[in-house]
């Protein structure tokens, strides 16, 4: 796998499988071959409660506010909450980490075109563009049951791994892909897990810094 400007940043709607569509809260953008960042948690990343009060919170702000982007703020509560490792933190286990790593990894040039990623004790973060033959919906969904599975096998667990719907965003242009770039390699420096981006084993930073040549 390499990481390179392979993305594709004009989504049209009129030529996608699906275009914008909802699977719930959030709305969802499947582009075809547009490149798309990715976020998925764990099932108990986020206190419910906390949840349900930033969801009315932000409903009764949208009533009051013009142009006001509930789904977005939404979004970003959740993520900055992410890093205060709330929760059972699965992935903190080396084991599942790298099951999930890998999961990422098989099906690039495959699927898609994997771009970025970090695993975090969490959630996850991914960049990726999609192959023509396969929505956004469909890999996501391959990932997490994959992961899911294999996971509590290793914990010894049954039930609920992932929170049902994760999070994505198309990638606009190139000044956008580096800043994601950026976010998704600096997450554990900014969690304060380690004090650069290439001592995260876990991670695209990682896999570019410890990359040989053949």
């Amino acid at each position: 796998m390499e990481i390179k400007g392979n993305f594709n940043f004009k989504p049209r709607s009129e030529t996608a499988k699906q275009g914008w569509y909802s699977r719930g809260y959030l709305p969802h953008f499947d582009g075809d071959e547009t490149t798309q960042f990715i976020t998925a948690r764990l099932f108990d990343s986020v206190p419910q409660e906390l949840l349900a009060k930033w969801r009315e919170q932000l409903k009764r702000e949208s009533e009051i506010t013009n142009n006001f982007d509930a789904d977005s703020a939404f979004r970003q509560r959740v993520e900055m909450y992410l890093d205060q490792g709330y929760g059972s933190c699965f992935l903190r286990d080396e084991s599942v980490a790298e099951i999930v790593q890998n999961a990422l990894l098989y099906h690039d040039d495959k699927k898609y075109k994997l771009q970025s990623w970090v695993i975090m004790p969490n959630h996850i973060h991914f960049l990726l563009s999609p192959k023509l033959d396969f929505s956004l919906s469909e890999i996501a969904h391959s990932i997490k049951s994959y992961t899911a599975k294999e996971a509590n096998k290793i914990l010894n667990r049954q039930g609920i791994f992932w929170q049902h719907e994760p999070f994505d965003r198309y990638i606009r242009n190139i000044k956008h892909f580096a800043n994601v770039v950026k976010y998704i390699e600096e997450n554990p420096v900014k969690a304060k897990l380690c004090a650069k981006p290439e001592d995260w084993r876990f991670s695209s930073a990682y896999f570019r810094a410890n990359k040989t040549d053949d």
